[in-house]
């Protein structure tokens, strides 16, 4: 691992079995060979690292950061290429839980004037047992859900680093790892320190679009396309299903006519749009929200 976390006091986070101290440790074992380590890591970044809703727990940002660090290693997955992938959709699930919007600065507020209590928490909670931790999120004081919200806007402010990082990805020589890089480009890059790079990153995802050689694919891309603002209309009219519902998805097509019939049907047959994707599992994106709850939102906003 880099150094670069060497400063990060693991034993003062937490994730959802409790302390954090063993999450380096456990992630170090993806670079290595031992087999049964290795499942323990992945499952450990993955069940223990987000919380089930995809939010974060206090030891999520500076995991996110291993897991830039991962993602650059040449030890990881040489004979795997999915891994590097897993690590940009972990990314992108970071860029969804750190999407605060206009909260951050409210959150950020309120966090400040209650540090000291919220330090005080966190070190009762990391020092507890598994009972008094469960007791702890219970005691009506409201320092739990606050730390939460503290871990949130830790990710925010991790994202501009994460974003970086992440960029290079786009051009892969792999087809699928740019993908997921578009997916996690599309998450990150909703953080208001990138508004002026939102432009240049549209051109570059849509140029990817119009090149992208698989359903599946030119899908994923088109949702980070809409996700920033950008223009998903063209492919409203694809001749592929999935294309054409993900293109609808877009938060800024909301009371486009043609949106609207495509969705209209995609509510009229709920399968088909993981159908239309084959053996493929649905577009990145929507393996974290489905396309219900984005349906929903849409209908909300």
């Amino acid at each position: 691992m880099d150094d670069r976390t060497d400063d990060v006091d693991w034993s003062g986070l937490f994730h959802a079995s409790g302390p954090a101290g063993d999450t380096p440790r456990r992630l170090a074992a993806l670079l290595g060979d031992d087999a049964e380590a290795f499942v323990d890591g992945y499952s450990h970044l993955w069940s223990e690292t987000l919380r089930r809703e995809g939010k974060a727990w206090p030891a999520t940002a500076p995991t996110a950061m291993l897991v830039t660090e991962l993602l650059d290693n040449p030890l990881l997955g040489p004979d795997d290429p999915s891994l590097p992938d897993a690590m940009l959709a972990y990314l992108y699930a970071i860029g969804a839980a750190a999407d605060l919007g206009d909260r951050a600065a409210e959150i950020r507020a309120r966090v400040e004037d209650r540090t000291p209590e919220l330090r005080a928490w966190t070190v009762e909670y990391v020092s507890s047992d598994a009972d008094g931790r469960a007791r702890m999120w219970q005691d009506g004081t409201g320092l739990g859900e606050l730390v939460l919200d503290q871990a949130a806007l830790a990710c925010f402010d991790v994202v501009p680093v994460l974003l970086r990082r992440t960029l290079p990805y786009l051009a892969s020589e792999r087809a699928r790892r740019r993908t997921c890089a578009a997916a996690a480009v599309g998450s990150l890059a909703r953080h208001p320190a990138a508004s002026a790079q939102r432009s240049e990153l549209l051109k570059q995802l849509t140029s990817m679009a119009r090149a992208a050689d698989s359903s599946y694919d030119l899908a994923t891309i088109v949702i980070a396309i809409g996700d920033l603002g950008g223009d998903t209309r063209p492919w409203l009219t694809a001749p592929h299903a999935g294309v054409r519902a993900c293109a609808a998805l877009a938060p800024d097509l909301v009371g486009d006519d043609t949106a609207e019939h495509v969705l209209v049907e995609l509510e009229r047959s709920p399968q088909a749009l993981s159908k239309s994707f084959g053996d493929l599992a649905p577009p990145l994106q929507l393996q974290f929200k489905s396309y219900q709850d984005l349906l929903t939102g849409l209908r909300a906003s």
